[in-house]
């Protein structure tokens, strides 16, 4: 085994070792609103789970780029509502386009061609071709922070308000979410993604 401890690594060793270690990673594809400009801002994360199901709770941790805020974060922060989608295979190049580092006064949906539709509990709009999206608040909110105090990461606890799916990938008579149909992404590391693949069962003791 090759071993090293925490304390001789940088960001960079780290960031790698997170990544391509704990894979594959679900992907939250963000839309959130400036409140006073109203501009939708849209983004992938990977650091994203599914944190209570007593309430309907996920988590989304945002990096900071060099101790600034990414947009989505302060739109959250601002807003305290955005909206959650489920990438697919179909959608992943559209996706990717997302993931550009524009100003906080443009969209990234305009680098695309997708379609924004209105939401049903939230006010920030949602992207029409995802096959499933989650309407949230949020429900906490945890800077992750150095021992200096500097905030390195902004964690957001999302309460989902409104669940959606795309009547392709649900069983409504099971209420089962089909994940052949849905065919989801996932992320590896760097510029690595991958498919669902072969689905087994397993009894639990």
């Amino acid at each position: 085994m090759q071993h090293y401890n925490t304390e001789d690594l940088n960001t960079k060793q780290m960031y790698k070792f997170l990544t391509g270690s704990i894979i594959p990673r679900p992907i939250a594809w963000i839309t959130t609103q400036n409140p006073e400009t109203q501009v939708v801002n849209a983004a992938p994360f990977s650091f994203f789970s599914v944190a209570s199901n007593v309430l309907p709770l996920i988590s989304v941790a945002i990096l900071r780029n060099d101790g600034k805020i990414k947009d989505s974060a302060k739109n959250l922060l601002a807003s305290r509502q955005g909206v959650v989608h489920i990438v697919s295979e179909d959608l992943v190049e559209e996706m990717n386009r997302t993931a550009a580092q524009l100003p906080d006064t443009e969209s990234e949906i305009d680098l695309t061609e997708l379609t924004l539709t209105a939401s049903h509990t939230v006010a920030v709009p949602a992207i029409k071709e995802a096959k499933i999206r989650m309407e949230t608040t949020v429900h906490q909110y945890v800077p992750l922070t150095d021992a200096e105090g500097n905030v390195l990461t902004d964690l957001f606890i999302l309460r989902v308000e409104d669940f959606l799916f795309d009547e392709s990938v649900f069983d409504q008579e099971k209420q089962y979410v089909l994940a052949d149909k849905l065919e989801p992404v996932a992320r590896l590391a760097g510029n690595d993604y991958t498919k669902l693949g072969e689905i087994f069962s397993l009894e639990r003791p």
